[in-house]
């Protein structure tokens, strides 16, 4: 497993845009408001050759009562019992605070481990009056950089590197299925993806927009490895009111582009709404696997099975632009049914890589035109030359006719359920693209 480096800090000291500096993408949002950063935020790191895994956190502050900032008190602390090294970032703008004082005791606490005190906003020459008095932290020399401006990064991921523990690091995985949570506010993603867990990686709260960002969370399961991303509850466009919020959604629609297979959450008190479908429909043009994940069934009241008929029919045929996805009905508070979530991601992200052979296609292809043959169209007929399969991820077939034009709606719908029930691709979106044959 390769070394962990935790940021940590009272709120507000430019944790999130150092993390983003130093894994060089902007996957944590970045505002000057306080407090942004609630959940712990995993990406993976490189330099000089060393791999480790970087995580960001939400400022500590220690006096902070019930609620969400316990929460996220309660996350940055997991995230320092869990690391190899710290990254204590300060202000050096403001300079030592006694917040500074409360964190870094905090860290004493924890037991021994190394740290780091990176003094941010060091953002040019002359700029550095205040490093010197964080030597009262008794953490060992200070660092100075600007995250915003790069100024001393290298020299700072130089000193994390030298100091993290010896052994070799993990080879980058391409066998890692990323499932990516998706829904509205308040379904119930963050309370999932901790119950798949069977830990305490999220922040959860009955509170709206609790998650604001998108939060990566690796794991291993029997062999199998995943990475599941925790998204912003997406809400319709009118009542989104704040800057942090519309980048939240926009992560979200990111970690979509970026998954393997997508989990559409919705509540099952309150079934499918306008703004479920238009999520779905979101995850269908990206051209990613999904499964319909119909949570707080324990809530659900008429449990009869014509009532649970009407519910699931109800679900497909709003959805019916994704009728080959899985319901599934669970509970993430009681673990209602929560072992096949994992069951179906298995079995949807491998309909997602199918690949079929070209001979066995054409037979295919050619048995489903000689049962039911193209309709005419002004005494012009469709003619399918050869069919090969031009990539997986989503399954995506190339058909070489005589005329694209003629490869209507309704015969492609009947070549594709042809294909589906041959070859299953339960829970993937099949792509047919007729091409003219010169």
């Amino acid at each position: 497993m390769n070394p962990i480096v935790a940021i940590v800090g009272r709120p507000n000291v430019g944790k999130s845009a150092l993390f983003n500096r130093l894994i060089q993408q902007r996957v944590a949002i970045v505002e000057s408001e306080p407090g942004i950063t609630r959940d712990r935020i995993y990406a993976p790191c490189e330099w000089s050759g060393r791999r480790f895994t970087l995580v960001d956190t939400g400022g500590i502050e220690l006096d902070a009562g019930p609620g969400i900032q316990e929460l996220t008190r309660r996350q940055a602390r997991l995230a320092i019992n869990e690391a190899d090294l710290v990254l204590l970032v300060v202000d050096g703008r403001e300079g030592l605070v006694p917040a500074d004082q409360e964190v870094a005791e905090e860290l004493r606490r924890a037991g021994p481990r190394q740290v780091i005190v990176v003094v941010n906003k060091i953002d040019h020459p002359g700029s550095d009056r205040n490093v010197y008095e964080f030597y009262a932290l008794g953490l060992g020399d200070p660092m100075a950089v600007s995250a915003v401006h790069g100024l001393g990064i290298g020299e700072l991921l130089d000193r994390v590197v030298a100091g993290l523990p010896k052994g070799e690091s993990e080879p980058a995985d391409e066998s890692v299925t990323r499932v990516a949570v998706v829904g509205r506010p308040n379904v119930g993603k963050s309370s999932l993806v901790n119950a798949v867990l069977g830990e305490e990686r999220v922040i959860v709260s009955d509170i709206p927009g609790t998650t604001r960002d998108a939060i990566d969370v690796a794991f291993a399961r029997e062999g199998r490895r995943y990475v599941f991303i925790d998204t912003a509850g997406m809400r319709r466009k009118s009542r989104i009111e704040q800057p942090v919020e519309r980048y939240g959604v926009i992560r979200a629609l990111r970690a979509v582009d970026r998954c393997d297979v997508a989990l559409v959450m919705i509540d099952a008190t309150e079934g499918l709404t306008e703004q479920d479908k238009k999520i779905a429909g979101y995850v269908f043009e990206a051209g990613r696997a999904a499964v319909i994940v119909a949570n707080k069934w324990d809530l659900f009241e008429d449990k009869s099975d014509q009532s649970v008929r009407r519910f699931v029919e109800t679900v497909r045929h709003g959805l019916s632009f994704m009728d080959y996805a899985p319901i599934l009905l669970v509970s993430a508070r009681t673990g209602q049914r929560l072992p096949r979530v994992l069951e179906t991601v298995d079995r949807v992200n491998a309909e997602f890589s199918k690949q079929i052979p070209t001979p066995e296609l054409n037979n295919l292809f050619r048995d489903a035109v000689a049962i039911n043959p193209p309709p005419t169209d002004r005494g012009r007929r469709l003619r399918i030359y050869y069919v090969t399969q031009a990539g997986s991820r989503p399954p995506t077939f190339l058909l070489y006719v005589n005329d694209p034009d003629l490869l209507y709606y309704t015969y492609r719908r009947y070549l594709e359920n042809r294909l589906r029930e041959v070859h299953d691709f339960t829970g993937t979106p099949v792509r047919l693209v007729a091409k003219e044959r010169k």
